[in-house]
């Protein structure tokens, strides 16, 4: 399991704050600089820019303070048997300065980290090793992004955002231009950064929410193919059948019949599905 040995979010330090571990914390210590900071790293002095992040080894020694005032950052440490090996397994670098992709994302973890700290309660131990997994999990699989040029990467968290959007309400019409308005970048433009960040273009992605939620809507419903293509945004049946068949490779009606294959009869005439 791996403990949390203590955690700060949002500290404001209004005067400012040296960090010196001449030996390094004696655990995992990560920190998110919300501010820009100095970074005396093993020896070497650089420089740890806004939305940046660092997770020490225990016996690194290190020293960090402010650049500017106020000095803001979060912070947890944490312990465990497992945590060398996990973090291996992610090839999560350690003391290693990281941009940080989503500096909301990180904050937003650790204020729940503090949270559930303070709550208490019979599963605050288990809650908390699972959410230090998921963060240092979730950070692992945005490294990929990292990497990206930052004119490009920098755009992620609202992209992101727009993305949910779309997957959240694919019932609504919605033109590539309008949205790229709304982050005020031209159609090809934003069509570029798109598909740099998520690997498909924004057509793609529009044309999976639907038919993923057409997909749910037959498992799980009994309504029409009629009534879930309207529901599904689209203007008559026949354009939502050929795009389903062409996409998901069988008829709306036959990727519902299949449901009728995970029935099993059992005795005395019940059914379980």
């Amino acid at each position: 399991m791996i403990t949390m040995l203590n955690c700060g979010y949002n500290f404001i330090h209004k005067d400012g704050i040296t960090i010196d571990r001449p030996a390094g914390a004696g655990n995992y210590a990560f920190v998110s600089f919300r501010t820009k900071a100095e970074l005396i790293l093993d020896g070497k002095l650089l420089t740890a820019e806004k939305n940046s992040y660092i997770l020490f080894r225990p016996t690194t020694p290190h020293l960090y303070r402010e650049v500017e005032t106020p000095f803001i950052n979060d912070w947890f440490h944490c312990d465990g048997n497992e945590i060398q090996e996990f973090l291996t397994r992610l090839k999560l670098p350690l003391d290693t300065l990281v941009k940080a992709t989503d500096p909301l994302f990180i904050a937003g973890c650790i204020r729940e980290l503090q949270s559930i700290n303070r709550l208490g309660g019979p599963l605050r131990d288990q809650i908390i090793d699972f959410d230090i997994r998921s963060l240092f999990m979730k950070l692992s699989n945005l490294m990929e992004i990292t990497d990206l040029p930052e004119k490009t990467s920098r755009h992620f968290r609202q992209f992101s955002e727009l993305r949910s959007e779309l997957y959240s309400s694919p019932q609504i019409h919605m033109t590539v231009e309008k949205i790229a308005s709304r982050v005020n970048l031209s159609k090809s433009y934003f069509q570029h950064i798109y598909k740099e960040l998520f690997g498909c273009s924004v057509v793609t992605d529009m044309i999976n929410s639907r038919l993923e939620y057409a997909k749910y809507l037959l498992e799980n419903s009994s309504l029409s193919v009629s009534a879930i293509s309207r529901m599904c945004g689209y203007e008559n049946d026949t354009h939502f059948m050929r795009q389903f068949k062409r996409f998901v490779g069988i008829t709306p009606s036959h990727f519902r019949s299949r449901r009728s294959t995970n029935v099993q009869i059992i005795d005395k005439g019940h059914i379980m599905t």
